[in-house]
């Protein structure tokens, strides 16, 4: 699987139907990066912004995690960045089960074709989502079924500042978690 397959998949993302969502969507947010990727990000729902452009993380949340990213030593372009839902809810409100239940096979196929090592988890939706588990606050920071990584949404970093140590903490972790996995496959190989 490869960029290919990834690009067919965004396509059929962009033109879903399967719930409401799409009837005030402007653009689906399929999300962005490498294929494959080693780290991938996955928030809660496209933004204003988001749907605007068709662009992941793009509004105030997108420039805090670019500060963020470069503060852990990622960068951007070498990440893939995607939402657990891929169109704008109303008033950017919490997504509903049943349209978390309708695009998670999209994300299930996005990991399928990317591949990644890390899986940073940021939010409940994200962590609800994949891991079934919620509380942010007593999960982040750790490295669960050995490649998800649950951290903050940048939107609540954004709400609260006192946040972001941690927030980009957990980034400098997925980066650990990378350059360790490289090591190991260079002394097997």
């Amino acid at each position: 699987m490869n960029q290919a397959d990834l690009s067919r998949l965004h396509q059929q993302i962009r033109a879903c139907q399967l719930c409401p969502l799409c009837e005030g969507r402007n653009f689906a947010v399929p999300g962005s990066g490498p294929a494959p990727a080693e780290i991938m990000l996955v928030g809660e729902a496209p933004g204003r912004e988001e749907d605007l452009k068709g662009l992941p993380f793009i509004g105030r949340a997108g420039k805090l995690l670019d500060g963020a990213l470069g503060q852990a030593g990622l960068e951007r372009s070498k990440v893939f960045i995607t939402s657990v839902i891929k169109c704008r809810p109303p008033q950017n409100r919490k997504p509903k089960k049943a349209e978390i239940d309708q695009c998670r096979p999209y994300l299930q196929a996005q990991i399928d074709i990317l591949h990644p090592k890390i899986i940073c988890l940021m939010g409940n939706t994200a962590a609800m989502a994949i891991l079934g588990k919620q509380g942010v606050t007593s999960l982040r920071g750790q490295i669960l079924q050995d490649r998800f990584l649950v951290t903050y949404h940048p939107a609540a970093v954004l709400r609260n500042r006192n946040l972001m140590e941690e927030f980009v903490s957990d980034l400098k972790k997925a980066g650990l978690m990378q350059r360790h996995l490289h090591s190991e496959l260079f002394r097997k190989g």
